[in-house]
């Protein structure tokens, strides 16, 4: 099981801590809540900063060559490639993170890891395209998706109905094909050496190949009740590995890191990857919308396996289940009905402890970086792990 895989990561009294759910309000912040934070890692988030301008013209550079090489090809084509394109940008974590390894572990190339790193968004792209196909959503970030914008052009065209349909389909799974393979073009294309290449390439494919079998089990958790499915294994295998484990793994690759490197940077990422998902499926039901750009309706009409939700069901009573059946899953669901969802994981203690669970896989990740990492990039990642808890405001 994910959980007790979790609890192993951690100490023995973080561990206690969390199995008797104290709730810390935080996720696991360095010293206590009224403690100055600490300095910001001056130096590596610099270097990070400026190796990132040149990553992002990269990124940019591709995606304006391609849709030029499509125009050619097809006005279709190239419609598709302008829609893809359209979902790139956010806060490029990945790329922060593949940057920030390769420079904490020594590495000064930054030709060389700019196109690795824009490969780790446009993989990051294509697993959203992709998910919001298979969660039937049209709206990312506030906007419309690739799917949302097919839509509303269609619309414009009187193209409605099953027709319609077929159509969104078609472009939600090219679209997500278009960027999945030109991550691998991209990186393909890196002036690192070709054996290094090679490596970081099946790195991605194998980062690929472990996301699918997290998706996988996503998708079909949906078929199970939510006392059967281990959300946090899912957690683990997909947005562990392509948005934490994938991009640092292959930043400490480019930099020539020891090997021992890579059981500490799949420690930190599987640690912070599960926090990530913890608060984000909080937010997904809590959050503020126009703070998140996240429906606080969307998982809960889909009936969403979050651990969230599997604590709500084993904490709550018998009318706390009968609430969470009237309305968890009901596609027709409203704000009043998800106030009273709210209400139930609130009193029963489940938020909370989803909550310290967060906190303690978060406090696990800073622990990995301080005691295995180079300091500036301990420093850096610890920091994240602070810029992650504030997700919660």
């Amino acid at each position: 099981m994910a959980y007790v895989k979790f609890l192993s990561m951690l100490s023995n009294s973080e561990a206690e801590e969390v199995r008797v759910w104290e709730n810390s309000g935080t996720l696991g912040r360095r010293g206590s809540d009224t403690a100055p934070r600490p300095s910001e890692p001056v130096g590596l988030r610099r270097d990070v900063d400026a190796a990132m301008v040149e990553t992002n013209r990269t990124l940019r550079g591709f995606l304006s060559q391609r849709r030029a090489q499509a125009l050619l090809v097809a006005p279709a084509y190239a419609v598709l490639w302008e829609a893809v394109a359209d979902q790139v940008g956010g806060k490029l974590v990945r790329p922060r993170l593949t940057v920030a390894s390769y420079l904490g572990f020594g590495g000064t190339d930054v030709d060389a890891i700019a196109s690795v790193a824009a490969a780790q968004e446009l993989l990051h792209t294509a697993m959203l395209v992709h998910d919001d196909v298979l969660d039937a959503d049209e709206v990312r970030r506030g906007v419309p998706n690739i799917t949302g914008t097919y839509r509303a052009r269609l619309a414009a065209d009187g193209v409605v109905g099953a027709v319609a349909e077929h159509q969104l389909l078609g472009a939600g799974l090219l679209g997500g094909d278009l960027a999945l393979s030109a991550a691998f073009e991209l990186l393909a294309s890196s002036s690192a050496s070709p054996a290094v290449v090679v490596e970081a390439v099946r790195a991605l494919a194998r980062t690929v190949a472990t996301t699918v079998a997290g998706e996988l089990l996503d998708v079909g958790g949906e078929l199970l009740s939510p006392f059967a499915v281990d959300a946090l294994l899912v957690a683990e295998l997909k947005t562990a590995m392509y948005s934490f484990c994938g991009p640092l793994q292959v930043g400490a690759l480019l930099a020539h890191a020891p090997a021992s490197a890579s059981v500490h940077l799949d420690r930190f990422g599987s640690s912070i990857g599960v926090a990530f998902q913890l608060v984000d499926d909080e937010l997904g039901v809590f959050g503020a919308p126009a703070a998140t750009g996240k429906s606080v309706l969307s998982d809960l009409r889909a009936g969403k396996r979050t651990e969230l939700l599997r604590l709500t069901y084993l904490l709550t009573d018998d009318d706390g289940r009968a609430v969470l059946a009237r309305h968890v899953g009901n596609p027709e669901l409203d704000d009043d009905g998800a106030e009273e969802v709210r209400r139930v994981m609130q009193g029963c203690g489940a938020r909370d402890r989803v909550r310290s669970l967060a906190a303690g896989a978060a406090r696990s990740a800073r622990q990995t970086a301080t005691g295995h990492l180079p300091p500036p990039l301990a420093d850096y990642l610890s920091t994240f792990v602070d810029e992650l808890g504030e997700r919660n405001h």
